[in-house]
């Protein structure tokens, strides 16, 4: 089946944000005198968990893991406006796919985060919709947010290709039935893409590859 509608992930496949959340998430914690290795963040994205499972161990209380949980949102905004997040080539890439292709952003970002991201980038005028963790009922790695990307177009999961970064989103891909291209990332270099449909090294590679499916 020719491919007609890609949905892609946001953070790791078209912006350079994951290292800046993960950082967020422990200068937060620190303020618990809490030390979250990259390792467990890596273990935690993976599976879908949350960086304050640590905190909720150490039996620190709801409330103050929300208020703590806030503060985190204000760094990781700081660091989204004033760190340099574009990805060399996407905008070029994406320029020449939307000839061809419909496609859609499936982000489990929140809608505030995604537009400071976007702001001052040029990748959204390529898109036919965007899509963020408040617009479906259950988060990556449940199917949810892919099959409703696969609703907005009208389309069947054999016309949708799906292109991810982390193994929470490829298993949100694989649990909505829809092929996914993993796209090499040093993030999340750790993570299991054994059940990936394709993979690729850089976002570069995305057109030939999708030619080839033709």
């Amino acid at each position: 089946m020719v491919k007609k509608y890609l949905l892609f992930d946001n953070d790791g496949v078209l912006v350079e944000t994951e290292p800046y959340y993960y950082k967020a998430n422990v200068k937060a914690l620190a303020e618990f005198g809490l030390e979250l290795t990259f390792d467990v963040y890596m273990e935690i994205m993976a599976r879908g968990g949350t960086a304050w499972e640590i905190a909720q161990k150490q039996g620190i209380s709801k409330n103050e893991i929300d208020k703590k949980r806030r503060q985190r949102d204000v760094y990781y905004q700081e660091f989204i406006q004033t760190q340099n997040i574009e990805i060399a080539g996407v905008v070029e890439v994406l320029k020449e796919l939307s000839k061809t292709y419909k496609m859609g952003i499936v982000t489990t970002s929140r809608r505030v985060d995604f537009d400071l991201v976007h702001d001052n980038l040029d990748i959204v005028q390529y898109m036919d919709f965007t899509l963020c963790v408040e617009e479906y009922p259950r988060s990556k790695p449940y199917p949810d947010p892919y099959l409703a990307g696969m609703k907005k177009f009208n389309a069947t999961k054999e016309e949708c290709i799906i292109i991810e970064d982390s193994e929470r989103g490829l298993t949100s891909a694989v649990n909505a039935e829809i092929e996914c291209v993993v796209v090499k990332n040093e993030f999340t270099v750790t993570h299991d893409f054994s059940k990936a449909t394709y993979k690729i090294d850089s976002i570069k590679d995305l057109q030939l590859l999708l030619e080839s499916l033709k």
